[in-house]
């Protein structure tokens, strides 16, 4: 017998407004953003003020949240300006802030009424501490990404029904405990733990010997060397089923540095598994087309992360940093004209005549087509779109709507 829990929320990284808008047309139910400070991703497009204050009213239109991640460890002199960031995010109507920090958490407690969700970087990964956080109101605790499926049902049952739990599902994975990594601010003196990681865990290391300076000695797997930090992404779109029965409130997806595409295809993907899924919990089984659609993106290799083992060699990548890419996004359609089926575009990566591409969009996957008819922005016709950038003009013979994909696969 399947055990029923409420249908969970997907929750989207949005690493600026276009993002915010995608994640939410693409099917997210809240996203999570960062402002111009105290967020752990400052090389993040992030949200002005302006910005906050559109993606809210455009959230709150559609029934849907944003919340703000305030998860770094503030200084001393940092507090005063706190304060004053916290009670605009307040005075916009934000839905929730992710904190890490007691002294970040006392100050929203003291000085606005903005409900708290506690940041995974708290590093949470029992039921006490679960309580704990519940005790001083809370209500939303993101569990560390080292839990296993067993410790969150063994959470679930040892807390109130009314504190909510979040777990990520997909994205990248972070080699260091819950992220708490000094290896960047050592190396470049980028902090990771205040939003400016430089990633040094992927790079590519030598050994050298202490009497033969200059002369290096490769960590070797293979004539490429070896990433011995390089972790897969996590990915759970396989497991619905195990995620939903364990009683989770939020499920969320790793990338507000990814790109608008990413966003899209990923939460396009989640969206239609976990809702097939509440459809006839009893015989779901994940379609292939939507398994698919996962390896169209840029990527590392995928692995499940701590939720069925804790990951030992299985969870690295020794030969390669780069990113496995099959696909790219040539076009995102601006407007679409149903009578002439000519989209306007605006180009990503070369494309010409007869390539054979596929779109993206909210209700289909992988529709494919030919190009026969391209043009650019005045209606001449061309025979290519090479310049990045460029306004163009492709016959689609089948609806498609604003923020459709493009993409076109790799030889």
């Amino acid at each position: 017998m399947i055990k029923k829990y409420n249908k969970p929320e997907l929750l989207a990284p949005a690493g600026g407004l276009e993002k915010l808008k995608i994640a939410f047309q693409y099917g997210a139910d809240a996203v999570y953003f960062g402002g111009k400070a105290f967020s752990l991703r400052a090389a993040a497009q992030n949200f002005s003020y302006e910005d906050m204050e559109e993606g809210i009213k455009i959230a709150h239109s559609l029934g849907k949240k944003m919340y703000c991640t305030v998860n770094i460890m503030p200084r001393n002199e940092e507090i005063e300006k706190l304060r004053e960031f916290l009670k605009k995010l307040e005075e916009i109507g934000i839905d929730a802030v992710l904190v890490s920090d007691l002294g970040v958490f006392a100050t929203v407690k003291k000085h606005t009424n903005i409900p708290i969700h506690i940041s995974t970087q708290a590093n949470t990964i029992n039921y006490e501490a679960c309580n704990m956080w519940e005790g001083l109101g809370a209500e939303r605790v993101v569990l560390a990404r080292e839990c296993s499926l067993k410790d969150i049902k063994e959470i679930r049952k040892n807390i109130s029904k009314e504190l909510e739990l979040e777990v990520f599902v997909h994205g990248s994975m972070c080699m260091s405990y819950s992220g708490r990594c000094l290896l960047s601010s050592y190396m470049t003196g980028r902090d990771s733990n205040r939003g400016s990681c430089a990633q040094s865990c992927r790079w590519k290391y030598s050994l050298m010997e202490e009497k033969r300076p200059g002369e290096y000695f490769p960590i070797e797997e293979d004539s490429n060397g070896t990433y011995i930090m390089n972790s897969k992404d996590l990915c759970m779109i396989q497991h619905i089923p195990e995620l939903m029965e364990a009683g989770i409130s939020s499920l969320k997806i790793e990338g507000r540095n990814k790109s608008e595409y990413y966003v899209a295809i990923i939460v396009n993907a989640y969206r239609k598994a976990i809702d097939l899924y509440y459809s006839n919990p009893e015989n779901y089984e994940l379609p292939k087309e939507i398994y698919n659609e996962i390896y169209k993106v840029s990527h590392r290799e995928y692995n499940t992360g701590f939720f069925f083992n804790e990951p030992k060699a299985d969870g690295m990548i020794y030969n390669t940093n780069d990113h496995i890419r099959e696909y790219d996004v040539v076009a995102i359609v601006h407007d679409y004209n149903e009578k002439t089926q000519i989209a306007l575009c605006k180009q990503r990566n070369k494309f010409i005549l007869g390539d054979k591409v596929e779109i993206l969009t909210p209700d289909s996957v992988g529709d494919s087509f030919v190009i026969e008819e391209l043009f650019n922005e005045n209606g001449k016709a061309i025979e290519e779109c090479p310049h990045p950038g460029m306004m163009c003009k492709v016959k689609i013979p089948f609806s498609v709507e604003k923020n459709s994909f493009i993409r076109k696969k790799l030889n």
